[in-house]
């Protein structure tokens, strides 16, 4: 695994661009969020898909995800109801996980049973500037040990997943909370899962 620390507000574009062209090319790599660690790859490359979930394994949470860079994106990957549209618009960028309906533009892998798709824009150059580069959404979960548990440090990831995946963007350690679900596929708000995050806004 390629290893690189990055800067939070000023990220080195080379870093940028080297993790974007491993993604391209089908691998993964970690990066930062505004909540934690995630383990990512192109949504479109069912291989690299593959390889996540095998990494993760029984750890896998019910919670999949992808990250886009803003509104616009959301709207491209899901069906944004009036009022879906408005609450997401004040939340974000932010540490929140939306569930909204899948477009046909997502890959049916990422579908839930409910045909719905969870999709973030966080709070965090890096992951931006990652998903801007690339040009299509980021599959995302969260970095966790064997047991399941969230890692944060990038000293305990980097031995953690050393042979597992390509390149990890450090940004140091992180706080270790979750983004909240937010499920908007009602009329009524769902918190699904309650993490990071003001959820008084939703309501």
């Amino acid at each position: 695994m390629e290893f690189y620390e990055i800067h939070p507000v000023n990220p080195q574009e080379r870093l940028i661009l080297k993790a974007v062209e491993i993604m391209r090319n089908g691998g993964v790599v970690i990066y930062p969020t505004d909540t934690v660690y995630g383990i990512g790859c192109d949504i479109y490359n069912s291989e690299a898909l593959e390889r996540i979930l095998s990494i993760k394994g029984d750890t896998m949470t019910k919670f999949l995800s992808f990250v886009v860079p803003d509104l616009k994106d959301i709207s491209k990957y899901a069906k944004v109801s009036d009022k879906a549209f408005k609450i997401i618009k004040r939340a974000i960028p932010g540490p929140y996980t939306f569930i909204l309906p899948a477009s046909k533009e997502v890959p049916k892998k990422l579908w839930s049973k409910r045909n719905t798709v969870g999709i973030r824009v966080p709070d965090n150059k890096i992951a931006i500037m990652l998903a801007k580069e690339l040009g299509n959404p980021i599959f995302s979960t969260s970095v966790t040990n064997r047991k399941g548990e969230i890692i944060t440090d990038p000293t305990e990831i980097k031995i953690s997943m050393q042979n597992q995946v390509d390149l990890m963007l450090s940004q140091g350690i992180l706080p270790n909370k979750v983004s909240t679900v937010v499920d908007l596929t009602e009329d009524e708000i769902q918190i699904i899962r309650e993490g990071a995050g003001d959820t008084s806004i939703f309501y």
